[in-house]
């Protein structure tokens, strides 16, 4: 729409056009009292923007204050592009989690590419350089071709960009339930380095200082990108959505080498991605956070097509661009240090002293607002919350066992679930070695890589079983946490903090909202208890199809540290006669389990109940032990149960096998998800030293040479097979899903 065609504003008011923005009656009642007069096209394009759900935060953010967001560590908590935590000898980690649910539910490719794309400018612009990705995936369960289509799309999506910027993906989570049918999640991670002194914001302050553009023009794509993100897609809806903005890794790669040059420059003041909303929130945000103003000439914006808006370039989306505020009169040196990596970087403003976000186009003032106004100010609203009637109903039932006939048909049928089995079909298309410091790849409980040029290591993680949140939010929020913390330390690794990934429905659902808050009430007890604080996160909103919220799902991406590299642990088996231990009993927990849904076709009950301090006792000691050398392979049990776990141990060690006892009831002991229990291998003359270290591993038998796996119980022989039927069948099922033509 051209300037002279866009309603003036009183016609905005009278036809009430704020609500094709996403804006409600109060909410342009609210920016009229603000402005002191009626906002014009421009501005109320602005307001609709940074006040919609992606950006504000204004359903999320009375629920995110409780989260402990200190620690010992933290260097950086939420509020900024991503968090920052120390990890000793003056180096930091830095990493954020993002959603791109609604781009990846209508272009999957542009979709994933676009949220990979758009985390790592999230991390470099604090003035760390990316060392890995991670990704949390959720699709439909793959019987539907629009499913398969997502998911093969996504994945690839992911992978381009990846790929082509030379960021290796090390590690992630793919889970599959109907839920999810044609609205996928799709969360990246990104995870980076910096030394202390390095560290930037996204600040514009010092009156007078130039308001720099860099990188990619601005085009007409993604316009609304962000008020779209807050709204329930319909799936009928998808030829009407807005131009996708398409991502270009080649194109973030210089940017990315330019900015990470510019943060060692004494000329830089502040930076900041343009993300959700664009040029509108960087600007609005810098100035907001600094308490100064920004005057933009929009005459200055590079610009990729004719006859743009101030509209458009405001709210664009396009990709890789970023906005730098640098000290007045070292303009020629940040446009010359760009120039060198192929980058354009123009003057396009100034820092001000009135704390307005001012906007000219073509000699005029096309709009004029408090930067507070449109960050800080940002109406925030106390959702109504109520307790589900199905709540009340799963946790009044008995816990009851699956019925099951043919215990080993059934360890084959779970292991070729799509949520369970293989994920070689999905991590084979990415670039796990780039930067050539991977140390653990994925399919291993976490990623972990190398710190350059010492012996230290990062390991990362991506979990959540929504399952669990759906039934029980505040136990799912803690067991989410907690699976996190496991597989890390699995890994040897040390949890140091969390970024989170807030998956909901609708939050004017007051069941939904009761989900978002009971679940966050869960993960923030499990972050007090093992030490992790969230350091950042993002809110996903309005995930339903045709008004059917998918499952809950909070999604926990947590880093820790290997304090010495030779302390990595991995999950396969090492060596026959290595003794073979479960840390936890089995209990009848099969609420929201793998093996309910596969039975039953649906979940229901109480979810496997989770003691923190029983948690974190196990966890410190079986990290305790692995870094005293005590342990060979270490794997948490988690979907599935037992014996997926062991076949799992089998599967990435050729020639070996299992042979284990278990009592008590066959299908409890083989198949229960219970929570805070490990399932690890020790040699044999550490046995004693493990078992003094480790106060609740049971001692269940031993690693074989013989390639199968046998597991006896309390009356005999309960699961006899050899390791190739089983892997078998957990390692081609997703691709026959993807060639089925159902």
């Amino acid at each position: 729409m051209s300037a002279k065609h866009e309603p003036n504003a009183q016609q905005i008011k009278d036809q009430k056009l704020y609500l094709q923005m996403g804006m409600t009656d109060e909410e342009f009642a609210l920016a009229e009292e603000m402005l002191g007069r009626l906002p014009n096209y421009t501005e109320t394009g602005l307001f609709s923007a940074l006040w919609s759900e992606h950006c504000s935060y204004k359903s999320s953010k009375p629920v995110l204050r409780k989260f402990p967001t200190d620690g010992e560590r933290v260097l950086q908590g939420p509020g900024e592009g991503a968090g920052i935590v120390d990890i000793g000898d003056n180096q930091a980690v830095v990493f954020k989690m993002e959603s791109h649910n609604s781009p990846s539910a209508i272009e999957p490719f542009i979709g994933a590419a676009t949220g990979a794309g758009g985390v790592l400018r999230d991390v470099f612009s604090m003035g760390a350089r990316p060392v890995a990705l991670v990704n949390s995936l959720r699709f439909g369960d793959l019987t539907e071709a629009r499913d398969r289509y997502l998911f093969e799309e996504a994945v690839a999506g992911i992978a381009s960009y990846g790929n082509k910027i030379g960021i290796p993906t090390i590690a992630g989570e793919v889970q599959f339930d109907n839920c999810y049918s044609k609205r996928p999640l799709v969360n990246a991670m990104a995870v980076g380095l910096l030394n202390h002194e390095d560290i930037q914001k996204g600040v514009a302050s010092g009156v007078g200082n130039t308001v720099m553009y860099a990188g990619a023009t601005t085009g007409r794509d993604g316009i609304h990108g962000a008020t779209m993100s807050s709204s329930e897609v319909t799936v009928e809806e998808e030829a009407e959505l807005p131009v996708m903005q398409a991502g270009d890794p080649y194109l973030e790669k210089l940017v990315m080498e330019a900015c990470l040059e510019l943060v060692k420059s004494d000329a830089l003041i502040g930076i900041q991605d343009m993300g959700a909303a664009g040029l509108t929130s960087s600007a609005a945000e810098m100035a907001s956070k600094a308490g100064y103003g920004v005057e933009l000439n929009l005459d200055l914006v590079p610009q990729r097509e004719e006859g743009m808006t101030a509209y458009e370039m405001m709210l664009s989306e396009s990709q890789e661009r970023m906005l730098i505020v640098v000290k007045q009169g070292r303009e020629q040196e940040v446009t010359d240090l760009f120039a060198k990596h192929g980058i354009e970087a123009v003057a396009i403003g100034k820092v001000t002293d009135d704390k307005m976000l001012r906007l000219l186009h073509k000699g005029e003032v096309v709009a004029e607002v408090l930067a507070d106004a449109l960050a800080e100010d940002a109406p925030v609203y106390h959702k109504k919350s109520e307790e589900p009637a199905y709540f009340k109903e799963f946790q009044a039932m008995e816990k009851t066992e699956p019925a099951v006939n043919d215990l080993t048909e059934t360890l084959k049928d779970l292991l070729q679930r799509p949520t369970i089995a293989s994920k070689e079909w999905v991590y084979n298309q990415f670039d796990t070695q780039a930067r050539s410091n991977t140390v653990v790849a994925p399919g291993a409980s976490a990623g972990v890589i190398r710190v350059d040029g010492t012996n230290k290591g990062l390991a990362m993680t991506s979990d959540c079983n929504s399952r669990f949140v759906y039934l029980d939010p505040e136990t799912g929020g803690k067991i989410a946490v907690a699976e996190a913390a496991r597989n890390l330390v699995c890994s040897g690794a040390e949890p140091i903090a969390i970024t989170d990934c807030l998956n909901f429905g609708s939050a004017d659902k007051p069941e939904v909202f009761w989900q978002l808050e009971k679940s966050a009430e869960g993960i923030s007890e499990a972050c007090r208890k093992l030490n992790a604080p969230v350091i950042s996160g993002n809110v996903s909103l309005s995930n339903e199809v045709n008004g059917v919220p998918v499952y809950p799902t909070p999604t926990i991406g947590m880093v820790g540290l290997v304090h010495d590299l030779s302390q990595t642990v991995t999950t396969e088996f090492k060596q026959a006669g290595d003794v073979i231990y479960v840390i936890g009993e089995a209990a009848t927990e099969f609420g929201g389990s793998e093996l309910q849904q596969m039975t039953e076709g649906k979940i229901f009950g109480q979810v496997p109940a989770i003691d923190l301090d029983v948690e974190a006792t196990r966890q410190k000691q079986l990290l305790s032990a692995i870094q005293e050398g005590l342990v060979q392979s270490a794997t948490d049990l988690s979907e599935g149960g037992f014996a997926v776990a062991l076949c799992e141990k089998a599967f990435g060690a050729e020639g070996l096998g299992a042979g284990v006892t278990v009592s008590g009831s066959a299908v409890t002991a083989l198949f229960s998800e219970t929570q805070s229990r490990f399932l690890v291998t020790v040699k044999e003359e550490q046995a004693q030293a493990f078992e003094a270290a480790v106060s609740d591993a049971i001692k269940i038998g031993t690693v074989t040479d013989n390639d199968r796996i046998v597991i006896n119980g309390d009356n005999g022989t309960l699961i006899d097979g050899s390791v190739e039927e089983f892997r078998t069948a957990w390692k081609g099922a997703i691709q026959c899903l993807l060639n089925s033509e159902a």
